[in-house]
C-alpha cells in the first residue's frame, strides 16, 4: 500500500511538471513568434503609396472596433474580429447578425461603406463566420477627349468583398484562425476580380485573463488587373476609313497586405466596471507603418450595458497633410448600448463610431442581435 502511494504520488508529480512544461513551451514559442514578426514587421514603404489596388480592404467597416482606432486587434471578439483579427472569431458568441453604415471621408464625398455579418459556433470551440462589405461611390460623369465637362450619362463605380472565416481554440490561452476574402472592383464596364488571405493568432494570459497578445496577418494574395469591354477602343482609319478595334493593355496591382501586432490589458475593478487599454502595430507594404492605441471603459448592470472608446492612429507626417500618405489616420472615438432579452445571455447592441479625415468627419452606425446558448 505504502508502495503504491508512493508510485501515484510519484506520477502525480511528473503529470505536473509535464503540464508545466507544455504550458511554459507554448508561452515561448509565442514569444518567439512575436519576437520575429516584430523584427519583419517594419517594412512600411511610404514610396509605393498610392501603388496597390482594393485598399477599400484596409477600411473597418464596423462601429464598435473602429471607434478606438482598430486598436484591439487582441481583444476583439466576435464577429467584428473578422476584419482586425481573425483569430477573435472563436470567442463569439453562439450566434451573431451584425449590420454598419459609414459615410466615408465625410458627406462631401457621397461614398458609403456598408456591411453585414453573421457568425455561428460549430461544435465545442470552433467558430464559422462570413461577412459581406460594399463601398458605391455615387454617380459620376462620363467624360472624354471630346467632351471633358461630360454631359454624355455616368457610371456607378463599386467595390465589395466577401469573407468566410474559421477560428478555433485550441486551448484555454490560444487561440487562431483563418479568413477567405472574395475582392470584386467595378468601374462602368470594367471588372477585376481576386482573392485574399487572412490569418491570425492570440494569445491570452493572466489570472483573470486580462493580459492579450496577438499577431493578424492580412490581405495575402495573387496580383489583380481589371478587364472587360471597357478596355475596348474603336478608332477609324483617316486613310482607308475603316474602323479599327483595339484593345488597351492593363497592368496588374498588388493587394495592400499588412502584418499586426497588438496587446491589450483589461484592469478590472469588479464585475460591472472594465477598463481596457490597447495598442497595435502596423506594418505596410504599401504605405507607412502605423501605430495605434486606445482605451474601451464599459459599465455592466442588470438592464443594460455602456461602453465607452478613444483611439488614435499615429504615422510619421501625421499633421503635415501633404505628407500623410493615408485617410486611415488620427482620432477616433465612439460608444455603445447593449439591452438583454430573453435567457441565455441574448442581447441586442447599438454602436456608434466616429473617425476623422482630411476631408471631414466619418460617422459608423452600426446595430449587433447576439442570441446566447
Amino acid at each position: 500500500m505504502v508502495w503504491c502511494d508512493k508510485t501515484s504520488r510519484f506520477r502525480y508529480i511528473l503529470i505536473k511538471i509535464f503540464k508545466r512544461k507544455i504550458m511554459n513551451y507554448n508561452k515561448i514559442t509565442f514569444c518567439l513568434i512575436m519576437i520575429f514578426s516584430f523584427n519583419f514587421s517594419f517594412a512600411g514603404n511610404e514610396d509605393r503609396a498610392g501603388s496597390a489596388g482594393a485598399t477599400e480592404l484596409l477600411i473597418n467597416p464596423w462601429a464598435k472596433s473602429s471607434s478606438w482606432g482598430s486598436a484591439g486587434i487582441s481583444s476583439v471578439n466576435g464577429l467584428e474580429a473578422i476584419f482586425l483579427n481573425v483569430a477573435g472569431l472563436a470567442y463569439a458568441n453562439p450566434t451573431e447578425i451584425q449590420f454598419s453604415r459609414t459615410n466615408w471621408l465625410g458627406s462631401i464625398t457621397g461614398i458609403g461603406l456598408n456591411a453585414a455579418g453573421l457568425a455561428q459556433k460549430v461544435g465545442e470551440s470552433g467558430v464559422l463566420g462570413i461577412s459581406f462589405t460594399s463601398m458605391n461611390y455615387g454617380d459620376l460623369e462620363i467624360t472624354t477627349t471630346e467632351l471633358p465637362e461630360g454631359g454624355i450619362g455616368t457610371f456607378n463605380p463599386s467595390s465589395m468583398n466577401f469573407n468566410i472565416a474559421y477560428a478555433k481554440k485550441f486551448s484555454s490561452s490560444i487561440s487562431g484562425g483563418l479568413n477567405l476574402k472574395v475582392v470584386s472592383q467595378t468601374i462602368s464596364n470594367v471588372r477585376a476580380q481576386g482573392i485574399a488571405l487572412d490569418a491570425g493568432i492570440r494569445y491570452v494570459t493572466g489570472d483573470q485573463e486580462h493580459m492579450k497578445f496577438a499577431i493578424s496577418l492580412k490581405n495575402v494574395g495573387p496580383p489583380m488587373s481589371f478587364s472587360g469591354d471597357g478596355l475596348s477602343i474603336d478608332m477609324l482609319n483617316p486613310s482607308t476609313s475603316i474602323s479599327i478595334g483595339m484593345q488597351q493593355r492593363v497592368s496588374s496591382f498588388e493587394l495592400p497586405s499588412q502584418l499586426n501586432i497588438g496587446a491589450s490589458y483589461d484592469f478590472n475593478f469588479n464585475e460591472s466596471n472594465k477598463l481596457t487599454l490597447a495598442g497595435t502595430f502596423s506594418a505596410n507594404s504599401f504605405s507607412k507603418d502605423q501605430f495605434r492605441s486606445g482605451l474601451e471603459y464599459t459599465l455592466i448592470t442588470e438592464k443594460a450595458s455602456f461602453s465607452l472608446r478613444a483611439g488614435f492612429v499615429y504615422e510619421e507626417s501625421l499633421f503635415n497633410s501633404l505628407e500623410t500618405s493615408t485617410a486611415l489616420s488620427g482620432p477616433s472615438g465612439g460608444f455603445s448600448f447593449e439591452f438583454p432579452f430573453g435567457d441565455g445571455g441574448s442581447n441586442i447592441g447599438i454602436d456608434y463610431g466616429y473617425r476623422e479625415s482630411i476631408l471631414g468627419g466619418m460617422h459608423c452606425v452600426g446595430a449587433r442581435i447576439i442570441i446566447g446558448e
